[in-house]
């Protein structure tokens, strides 16, 4: 049973959905609210988003099948899941940027932040935090680069039509579950597929093309001189 219901405000929905004890049978929970005091992305992002605007909204699953060394499975099939609904809805590419957002060109229309609670080998409870910019027309953070499907099409839309229809396009991902076909899509959609583009670490700017993210969620580049370089989360920065 998938049980969805709405709270007006909370802190988070992540963090409500992981205080939150789920009945017998239920074998996904789903919260969405209009806004959240502590809205966060991976790390010490955050997340802007005006109050009644934009679709911010948690899920709760239970993928016991899934190995701990497999989880960045899941991040992988809910970016699918928002490419495969927003390349239906809107005239302009969209892609995935790694590790966890989703572009419009070089714009960002939405995040992903997915906490795993593990039990030995395998994930015992998976939260997934989505925040998508729906009907917000003007964004006032120092966020670099955000866009809204309101900015870009021109008019309104039901959030609770685009919840509906993204859940749905998410119960059909996971119950045609196949990890290969997951990766596959994930990869062919990846934010700057082709060609060399410009990236920042530890040591300073550096041109290079992406050469895939691997299995465990790191991203391999290949830099002008030939060079592998192979980085973790926050251990490499677009330059857009």
């Amino acid at each position: 049973m998938i049980n969805t219901f709405y709270v007006e405000e909370t802190d988070s929905t992540n963090d409500y959905l992981r205080r939150y004890t789920p009945g017998e049978d239920e074998e996904m929970t789903v919260v969405w609210t209009d806004f959240q005091h502590k809205g966060r992305g991976q790390g010490t992002n955050s997340w802007e988003s005006e109050a009644g605007k934009n679709l911010i909204f948690s899920i709760l699953i239970h993928p016991q099948e899934i190995r701990a060394h497999d989880q960045y499975i899941i991040s992988m099939a809910v970016a699918v899941t928002m490419h495969r609904y927003l390349s239906r809805e809107l005239s302009e590419e969209v892609y995935i940027k790694w590790p966890n957002d989703i572009y419009v060109g070089d714009l960002k229309i939405g995040g992903i932040l997915i906490e795993n609670r593990l039990s030995g080998e395998h994930i015992r409870d998976c939260v997934i935090g989505i925040g998508l910019n729906v009907n917000q027309q003007l964004f006032t953070s120092d966020a670099p680069n955000p866009i809204s499907m309101y900015q870009i099409e021109g008019h309104e839309w039901d959030r609770e039509e685009v919840l509906h229809q993204l859940l749905t396009e998410f119960v059909w991902q996971m119950e045609h579950f196949r990890i290969d076909k997951i990766r596959e899509k994930y990869r062919s959609h990846l934010y700057r597929r082709e060609g060399f583009y410009s990236y920042r670490d530890a040591e300073g700017d550096f041109e290079a093309e992406l050469v895939t993210v691997e299995d465990d969620g790191h991203l391999l580049l290949r830099d002008t001189e030939g060079r592998e370089r192979r980085y973790a989360f926050k251990e490499v920065t677009y330059v857009v």
